[in-house]
């Protein structure tokens, strides 16, 4: 009798989030039609006639994508909050109701909860949300924050990642970067303390940059804008996991590829400066750094004039056929091949950081 071969357990870090995500949804299927779609995409999309409910769902853990000892709790409440509010913009729909699920330590009081929600509600008061439920447990150690967040949009005005053709634009909005270099200062700063429990950082000249990390704001106004305009994006996803990785999402799921050009990448000079102060180049900071939380879309060539002089979005390239690959066009004149290098929880043990 044949002795069956034991199988060796594969550790989930070898694969990353977005491997680990592939390898676990690969044989689902969907039973009813009115999923109209399902894993794929910045959200789910839920037929309900006419109009569509669009929903996402995000978990943030104590640890592994914040760190209590420089995040104030009623930051981390807006911010839990915005960061959903920005897949649902990133469909182009609009949020409508979110629900809240936390579990929570003895370590934290009633007065901490009551800060963390108030920032939940100073985003939900800020982009008219309506926070319609939740639940609450207890852990075992630390705070552990599920967000569910609904939208809704007419069936035909939905942007899927799926729809960019060849010879369309792409273009991003707001700035990139600025959020990572935030997180180096803060763990900079961190293991400062650490060192000196004495000491007081003096962090004011990093306002900028630690805002986007610690705040970051939804991109409703591009939205906004685009729709005045008359412009449906081809294609459209958060920047969350950085530049790089979300270009080749859209490339991915539409079957295409693209160029971006490094000159026209948006970064913001106080971003550039603190990146320089720790020997990184601002250009690795925008392309993998992550949670900036801008719009990054494609656009028809036809429409370029209408989008042309809306505020604060870039073009940065452009689509191209799917044997092209995907590229980037540096300041020096070479044409290297576009990675995606990220932050990813199941390979970092810094929270929130590359």
């Amino acid at each position: 009798m044949t002795k069956k071969k034991k199988k060796t357990p594969v550790d989930i870090s070898s694969l990353g989030e977005f491997g680990l995500i592939d390898h676990l949804t690969k044989d689902i299927t969907q039973y009813h039609p009115g999923t109209l779609m399902g894993v794929g995409d910045d959200a789910a999309v839920i037929d309900g006639g006419q109009q569509a409910t669009i929903v996402s769902k995000d978990l943030l853990v104590e640890g592994v994508h914040f760190d209590m000892v420089y995040t104030p709790l009623k930051h981390l409440g807006y911010k839990a909050i915005a960061v959903n509010l920005s897949d649902i913009y990133a469909m182009n729909a609009r949020p409508r109701q979110v629900f809240v699920g936390i579990a929570v330590s003895r370590k934290y009081t009633l007065e901490a909860l009551e800060e963390l929600y108030s920032g939940m509600l100073l985003a939900c008061k800020k982009y008219k949300v309506d926070m319609a439920g939740g639940d609450t447990t207890t852990s075992r150690g630390g705070l552990f924050i599920s967000i569910t967040v609904l939208g809704q949009a007419e069936k035909d005005t939905i942007v899927y990642r799926s729809g960019a053709q060849p010879m369309d634009l792409l273009y991003v909005s707001g700035d990139l970067g600025a959020a990572y270099c935030g997180q180096l200062v803060l763990q900079r700063e961190k293991e400062t303390f650490k060192a000196n429990p004495g000491m007081q950082p003096d962090i004011s000249s990093y306002a900028y940059i630690l805002e986007r990390q610690l705040k970051p704001e939804p991109r409703e106004d591009v939205i906004d804008l685009l729709e005045k305009a008359g412009v449906r994006p081809t294609a459209m996803i958060d920047v969350s996991d950085g530049l790089a990785s979300e270009v080749l999402h859209i490339c991915k799921s539409s079957r295409v590829g693209a160029t971006i050009y490094e000159e026209k990448i948006p970064v913001d000079q106080r971003m550039a400066q603190t990146a320089h102060e720790f020997r990184i180049d601002p250009t690795t900071c925008a392309l993998n750094g992550g949670e900036d939380y801008e719009l990054l879309f494609t656009v028809s060539q036809k429409d370029y004039d209408k989008v042309k002089d809306i505020p604060s979005i870039h073009p940065i390239g452009h689509i191209t056929e799917a044997n092209q690959g995907y590229n980037l066009f540096t300041t020096s004149g070479q044409l290297v091949k576009l990675t995606a290098q990220g932050w990813d929880s199941f390979k970092q043990n810094a929270a929130g950081g590359l």
